[in-house]
């Protein structure tokens, strides 16, 4: 479990670095100057226009390859663990932190509680999407040796388990509660999707990477390897 406390250090990912590097710059001016800062926390968050991912980005790609019977791309053995955060419960927990003096020099996290393997979240998807997936399985240091700017993303992030402890923002903010499951975030998600084809963009790019990918998958697998 991922407190507040848990050290933050990501030699993978100079996104992560720079979002250490802000709350240092904060810490210090709240130290020095007094400056009235709060650290917010809220890992994985989305809404109608994104479809959560690790592997093919947060548009609609993944989905139009599901609806194709293509497949689709899960890092590792798909079985590490994530928190999918919509974007109504964390606003709850942001805004119930305004004005509030205790929470000046601290840092919370804001995110769900439900708890899915990122496989969970990919069946969840394609149920939703009314499809039956098909998800290959590749090591994550393959996959950002094959394509570098998933690599900081997942190295860095997502190839790893992470559930994070919510008692604080719930202490400061007694009425949130995140209530929006991630299928039911989804299901907004795809029905925002689904009602403007304009909306259902497949990025060529990404969609020929995953295609190489599925190919690296399958010269492993007629070998004989192990892929996860």
């Amino acid at each position: 479990m991922i407190s507040e406390t848990t050290p933050l250090a990501n030699p993978y990912w100079e996104y992560a670095r720079l979002k250490i590097a802000c709350e240092e710059r904060l810490r210090q001016a709240y130290k020095e100057d007094k400056f009235p800062m709060t650290i917010v926390r809220p890992s994985y968050t989305f809404g109608p226009t994104w479809i959560p991912a690790a592997v093919g980005g947060h548009g609609y790609t993944n989905v139009h390859r599901l609806r194709q019977g293509k497949p689709i791309v899960s890092h590792g053995d798909g079985q590490s663990l994530w928190v999918m955060t919509y974007h109504t419960d964390f606003a709850q927990g942001f805004v119930g932190l305004f004005g509030q003096v205790r929470a000046l020099g601290e840092a919370f996290h804001i995110t769900s509680d439900e708890v899915l393997t990122w496989d969970q979240i990919y069946q969840i998807t394609a149920e939703v999407a009314g499809v039956e997936p098909q998800i290959i399985h590749l090591p994550s240091e393959v996959i950002a040796t094959l394509h570098p700017p998933f690599g900081g993303t997942l190295l860095g992030d997502k190839a790893y388990s992470a559930v994070f402890d919510n008692s604080k923002i719930k202490r400061a903010v007694p009425e949130f509660k995140a209530k929006v499951s991630f299928r039911d975030g989804i299901v907004q998600s795809l029905a925002w999707h689904d009602a403007d084809i304009r909306r259902q963009r497949l990025d060529s790019r990404v969609d020929a990477v995953l295609d190489r990918l599925v190919g690296v998958h399958q010269e492993i697998v007629g070998r004989g390897e192990m892929v996860s």
